[in-house]
C-alpha cells in the first residue's frame, strides 16, 4: 500500500477579512513525505506564521484543503482536530514554555497526558523521549538550572515523546547562541534520520540551509529553492 504523505496543502489560500482582506496565505501547495526535513525560510510578514498554524491545526484554510497523513482535516471538527494535533504533531518553539517548579521528568510527563499515551506507559516513554535528546542525566533537575540549549532539548523530548509524525519547530534557535544553536540543529538531525518528519520555520538562513528542502516564503506565496 502506498503510503499518503504526511502533509499534503492543496491549493490552500488563507484570508483575514478587512478592511482591507488580507491573503496570508495564497493558493499553497505542498507535499510533505514521511522522513522529509523541510524548512520554511521568510521575512516577517511574509505568512510564516500562518503556515505553522494551518500546518498544526490551529487554524483552517479559507479555501482548499489539507491531509495530514491522510486525513482530510477541514470537515473534522474541533475534538477530532485536537485528537489530530495531540497524537500525530509535536511543537517545539522559541521560547521554551516549560513549567520552572516542576522538574524535567514532570515537564515531559505533563504532555504524555494530553497526547493519548496510556497511563501505565508514561514514565518510561517520558525517561525514553529524554535519553533520546541526551538529557537522561538531567531528569531530576529544574529548568532554571540548564542552559538554554539543554532547555530546548527538554522541549524536543516533551514534543516527541508521544512518537508524533511531524514535529514543527517555530524558529526553535531564536533563544540560542550559535555555537548551541548548532547543537540543537544537530539533535534535529539524528531525530530525522530515526524517521522523524520535520518541518523547521525560520527566519535564518543558516538554519534553513540544514534542512533537506527548503521553502522560501513571500508575501504569502511559496517557492521551493532546493
Amino acid at each position: 500500500m502506498i503510503r499518503p504523505p504526511v502533509v499534503d496543502l492543496i491549493d490552500v489560500t488563507r484570508s483575514f477579512t478587512g478592511p482591507p482582506e488580507v491573503q496570508a496565505l495564497k493558493s499553497i501547495n505542498l507535499r510533505v513525505e514521511k522522513q522529509d526535513y523541510l524548512s520554511i525560510v521568510g521575512p516577517s510578514g511574509s505568512g510564516k506564521s500562518t503556515m505553522l498554524n494551518i500546518l498544526g491545526l490551529l487554524d483552517r484554510p479559507s479555501v482548499g484543503e489539507y491531509y495530514l497523513d491522510g486525513a482530510l482535516t477541514s470537515l473534522a471538527g474541533e475534538a477530532e482536530r485536537a485528537a489530530l494535533r495531540g497524537g500525530k504533531i509535536g511543537f517545539v518553539f522559541q521560547a521554551f514554555h516549560l513549567m520552572p517548579h516542576r522538574s524535567v521528568l514532570d515537564n515531559v510527563l505533563l504532555a504524555t497526558v494530553y497526547s493519548g499515551v496510556p497511563r501505565a506507559d508514561r514514565e518510561r516513554r517520558a525517561r525514553a523521549a529524554l535519553h533520546r535528546v541526551h538529557l537522561e542525566h538531567r531528569i531530576d533537575f529544574l529548568p532554571g538550572t540548564l542552559s538554554g540549549g539543554e532547555r530546548q532539548r527538554v522541549a524536543v523530548a516533551r514534543a516527541v515523546v508521544a512518537s508524533p509524525q511531524l514535529l514543527l519547530a517555530d524558529e526553535p534557535t531564536g533563544n540560542l547562541d550559535a555555537t548551541t544553536s548548532g547543537e540543537v540543529m544537530d539533535l534535529f538531525e539524528e531525530l530525522n534520520a530515526d524517521g522523524l518528519t520535520l518541518i523547521v520555520i525560520t527566519h535564518d538562513q543558516a538554519v534553513a540551509d540544514r534542512a533537506g528542502r527548503t521553502i522560501s516564503i513571500s508575501d504569502g506565496r511559496v517557492s521551493e529553492t532546493t
